[in-house]
Formats: structure tokens, C-alpha cells, sequence
């Protein structure tokens, strides 16, 4: 697993339609479900993954823009290094025009296993078992997660993803880690 950065999200719960009874909430590492604190992108202060670096920088780009990081809950995610095109694993690369220097935690909480997808190669797209409702035939923890980067990988092999949101799909560990 590689490090790729931090997001500060805003948690949402379960939404009524998610046949997943055991989801509490949505730890997703795409934007559909829990949003990202900002459309931060034009900002163009995040790393090659489309994450940033380190805790500061959001901070720093959350009070130049004068957005409100109340409520909000910061994760740091690590991801596979290969992606999944529906038949066969591939190695990827961040985009290398952006400066990549991800500050590791001293401190994390692992929370589980995001799957999402990549058509425009850039940030993740949709979080299949939240945004496809996949949690409630593949099962998940309480945050919408795979418990182990097995189980991930296992239904991204065999198929699970294929047809919910279209590929590539990429594996990432999902850690919470406490705002300073």
C-alpha cells in the first residue's frame, strides 16, 4: 500500500436506500456519499493521488477560502498499487506533475477498505459499495468498509465491481485520524 494523503470529509449516516442494515455511517474515500470539505480541486494545492499532503495544507486552504472545517472529519489513506481494469490487476502512477510529499501520521485508526473507481484517472469517482449499494449483498463494517484489504481484493477480482460503476477500480486502506 502506498501512502497517498489526507481528506477532511464531511460523514454522512446511512441513507434510507442502502439495503445495508449493519452501516451505520459512510466512510467512503469518493465524494458522493460524505462529501469532501471543499470542490478543492481549483484550489490545485493537492499531491499526484488528488489528496494532500498533510493535515495543514487543508487547513491552510480551508481558512484562505474561508471554508468551515466544523463538522468535519479528517482520514488519511493509503492505496494498492495496482488498479483493476475488470479482468486483470495493473500497475498505476500518480500523476507526476503535481509535487508528492505525504507527511506521515504519528497517530491512525484503521476503519477498513474502500474500493473506487478511476475512469478519469484523476480523484476517486464512486465508492461501489455505498454509491452502487454493493454493501448489502458483499457485506461491510458499520462505516460502509471491507474489514480486511483480502476481502477487498478478493471481490474485485471476482467480478463484484464489475458493472456497478465503470472501471478501473483501486483498493484503499481508510484510517481515521484525530484533527490536532
Amino acid at each position: 500500500m502506498i501512502p497517498v494523503g489526507y481528506m477532511a470529509k464531511r460523514v454522512k449516516r446511512r441513507p434510507d436506500w442502502l439495503q445495508a442494515p449493519q452501516v451505520v455511517d459512510i466512510y467512503s474515500v469518493s465524494n458522493c456519499q460524505s462529501e469532501n470539505f471543499a470542490d478543492y480541486i481549483p484550489f490545485w494545492k493537492h499531491n499526484g493521488y488528488w489528496f494532500f499532503d498533510s493535515p495543514e495544507i487543508i487547513k491552510n486552504v480551508a481558512e484562505e477560502n474561508s471554508i468551515s472545517l466544523e463538522g468535519t472529519s479528517l482520514f488519511y489513506y493509503e492505496e494498492y498499487e495496482m488498479e483493476f481494469d475488470g479482468e486483470c490487476w495493473h500497475p498505476w502512477s500518480p500523476e507526476a506533475s503535481f509535487p508528492t510529499n505525504v507527511v506521515l501520521p504519528s497517530k491512525k485508526k484503521i476503519e477498513g477498505f474502500d474500493v473506487a473507481n478511476f475512469t478519469a484517472r484523476t480523484s476517486p469517482e464512486c465508492s461501489g459499495l455505498s454509491c452502487s449499494s454493493l454493501a448489502g449483498d458483499l457485506g461491510t463494517n458499520e462505516h460502509c468498509l471491507f474489514a480486511s484489504f483480502s476481502e477487498a481484493e478478493t471481490n474485485v477480482s471476482n467480478g463484484a465491481f464489475n458493472g456497478s460503476e465503470p472501471g478501473p477500480y483501486r483498493i484503499f486502506s481508510v484510517y481515521s485520524i484525530d484533527w490536532q
